[in-house]
């Protein structure tokens, strides 16, 4: 099948088959992926509770590098495919090139990120000498090999946008199988293997994602004709760069302000007690797995929705967004239910004590309270930056992640003093920022009529 052909499915086949096409092998992706992060994190608590604690501490550094690469392998997916979509080869180019040579410009950053501010950036969050130390090995070791995530979320993307997830899918999950198969060794020394603690988990992490990449850039070369000129031949163009950023952006600014909160949190935490630290690294690990589903349906939908809204499918956008939307809350409200059941044994997991399963009890079953309120404002979110409508993305996502989120911990905190009501916090957020969305898709809904009526005349 040639690549126009292929891109065509995106706009002839029905929608809820296309949608499972591009999603279901992202989903089932990022659940291996999810599942070798919580594997990850299991084999760190088992090494103590301080190893454990020192992790969530890296967390939300680690996670900037994430929020980079996701909002700018969004961009690039969505203004690759709207040129696609137009049948406008020259400029589709100019934007693979471009973010060919923007993942080195971005991997060189943190390296040079991680060889100097690693440390310094431990020490200020924790007088412990043991978690500091800990943390500034696994934090250092996760910057310094960024290229592995940037990269890796990038030729992934590619796949995802000519319409081959089955092949995306494939590329993520060697890297998952890589990390589950060196995580034990390098962390316990198992066999000729040097036992290096919290080092061999970063070392087992990154070495995963880099073996991910070669994976991705071979498959892409192989089965991937519209990139396969472009996507190791860095340049620059101007143009490009803006149209990526300007639809990545709310992504990158939301996931960077996102950690940024998990910064201050931890130490709105630590106020409490190490082990509030601890806990809430289990929330997040345990809602980063239960997100899954829906950052795979997300990254199915963009390029379904740019497509078909590059082509004039107006009809086809507003189907995948209702398609989307109950999917992703009926999922994530039979999840909520499993796991109100259980949140018992989802601390065992975790190899929690007396007090880390006293205060992880209430937190979970707060928690989890969220997710189908969650779901919903994601899909929208990423719905409204596939059209070209960043700007009410950017302020879902910055309530959700950043202005929400901090200012119902600081005043449950405040407040109560209770480090068991803290936790009504995080549900509290995803009910305003839902609401918000709600109010914001209204809007977004009349500009779609208005192109279809542009269109149509």
């Amino acid at each position: 099948m040639n690549k126009d052909a292929q891109m065509q499915r995106m706009a002839e086949l029905p929608v809820l088959s296309v949608l499972l096409r591009m999603s279901l092998p992202m989903m089932i992706s990022f659940f291996i992926q999810a599942l070798y992060n919580i594997v990850d994190s299991i084999f760190v608590a088992r090494i103590s509770e301080a190893a454990f604690t020192a992790v969530t501490l890296a967390f939300p550094m680690q996670q900037v590098v994430t929020a980079i690469a996701v909002g700018a392998s969004t961009g690039v997916s969505a203004v690759w495919s709207r040129h696609m979509g137009q049948g406008q080869g020259r400029e589709a180019s100019e934007a693979i090139r471009t973010m060919t040579a923007l993942s080195l410009l971005f991997s060189l950053l943190f390296a040079a990120l991680g060889l100097t501010l690693s440390g310094p950036l431990f020490r200020l969050q924790t007088d412990d000498a043991e978690i500091a130390a800990m943390g500034e090995t696994y934090l250092a070791i996760n910057w310094i090999f960024a290229c592995g995530t940037i990269l890796g979320k990038y030729y992934e993307r590619l796949l995802v946008s000519a319409g081959r997830a089955v092949l995306s899918m494939l590329a993520m999950a060697s890297g998952a199988v890589f990390n589950l198969i060196f995580d034990p060794l390098l962390i316990f020394g198992i066999g000729p293997f040097p036992e290096m603690g919290v080092a061999g988990a970063a070392l087992a992490t990154i070495g995963g994602q880099l073996f991910a990449v070669v994976v991705a850039v071979l498959l892409n070369a192989r089965c991937n004709p519209a990139v396969r000129g472009d996507m190791l031949r860095p340049a620059f163009h101007p143009r490009a760069a803006a149209a990526i950023l300007r639809v990545g952006l709310p992504s990158i600014v939301t996931m960077g302000l996102s950690s940024l909160t998990s910064f201050f949190l931890n130490q709105i935490l630590l106020l409490y007690s190490t082990t509030a630290t601890a806990v809430y690294g289990v929330w997040l690990k345990l809602q980063n797995f239960c997100f899954m589903p829906i950052f795979g349906l997300n990254n199915g939908i963009v390029p379904v929705l740019s497509y078909n809204y590059g082509t004039g499918r107006v009809d086809r956008v507003r189907k995948a967004m209702h398609m989307a939307i109950f999917g992703s809350a009926g999922l994530m409200t039979l999840l909520l239910l499993l796991l109100e059941a259980i949140p018992g044994a989802i601390l065992t997991v975790f190899s929690a004590g007396p007090g880390m399963r006293e205060i992880g009890m209430v937190c979970l079953r707060a928690c989890v309270l969220s997710l189908p309120f969650a779901a919903v404002s994601m899909i929208l979110s990423t719905s409204m930056q596939a059209l070209d409508h960043s700007r009410y993305a950017l302020v879902i996502n910055l309530l959700r992640q950043c202005v929400l989120l901090l200012g119902t911990f600081l005043l449950f905190s405040l407040l109560t003093r209770s480090e068991k009501l803290l936790w009504l916090a995080v549900p509290l957020t995803e009910l305003l920022t839902f609401a918000v969305a709600l109010l914001f898709n209204h809007r977004f809904r009349r500009h779609l009529r208005a192109a279809q009526s542009a269109r149509g005349a």
